[in-house]
């Protein structure tokens, strides 16, 4: 917000109490989320997010001080630097696992390749065989039957220009630029820490 336009002591309350009402909203979309991937819980998160940031640069803009906390986001990213109007798109996605528990995580394998019988299958190709049965969306819904905790993730949503089949399949990561990441949605456990501190009764 520019000097000249400083926001009122209204706004600046008007922000306050809009965390407030998020933060609210985020605890009963936890005290009431329908399993681990509630979708009601990503939003609250990502509203709760948002009105912290409005509240802290309108408290900075007004009164030069600012919040106790942080919400991670994604602002680390350079400045976007590709077209308004993309003509395509690419959907970058990472997702962290700990093999907890090895012996299911075989066991599963086993299952699939029909070879309880057979010769016993090690963690890497076990982890093969899974991949190669199930989608990656499916595993991360399922990801204890397989014997793994998630970890962290993330997806980026970057513009592309339309390639040819197979014109990246060698390197399909090197075109990775920060610059053209349209959009990106982060989670980890890192996350709850940080929002801990809002709500020390949670």
């Amino acid at each position: 917000m520019s000097d000249d336009v400083q926001p009122t002591v209204a706004e600046v309350r008007a922000a306050a109490e809009a965390v407030k009402a998020a933060l609210d909203r985020h605890l009963e979309a936890i005290e009431n989320r329908t399993g681990e991937d509630d979708p009601a819980v990503y939003t609250a998160f990502d509203d709760l997010a948002s009105a912290a940031e409005a509240y802290d640069e309108l408290l900075y803009d007004a009164y030069d001080e600012v919040t106790p906390f942080e919400v991670p986001s994604g602002d680390t990213l350079p400045e976007y630097a590709g077209s308004d109007e993309p003509a395509a798109i690419s959907v970058l996605i990472r997702r962290d696992y700990s093999i907890v528990e090895p012996q299911r995580l075989l066991l599963q394998a086993r299952r699939v390749a029909d070879a309880d019988s057979g010769p016993d299958t090690g963690v890497n190709a076990a982890v093969g065989i899974l991949f190669g049965e199930y989608e990656p969306d499916e595993i991360a819904q399922r990801h204890k039957e397989f014997g793994l905790e998630e970890g962290d993730s993330t997806l980026w949503v970057s513009a592309a220009e339309p390639t040819d089949p197979g014109d990246w399949l060698a390197t399909p990561f090197d075109q990775a630029d920060p610059q053209l990441i349209i959009c990106r949605f982060d989670v980890s456990s890192v996350f709850d820490d940080e929002l801990s501190a809002l709500d020390p009764d949670n």
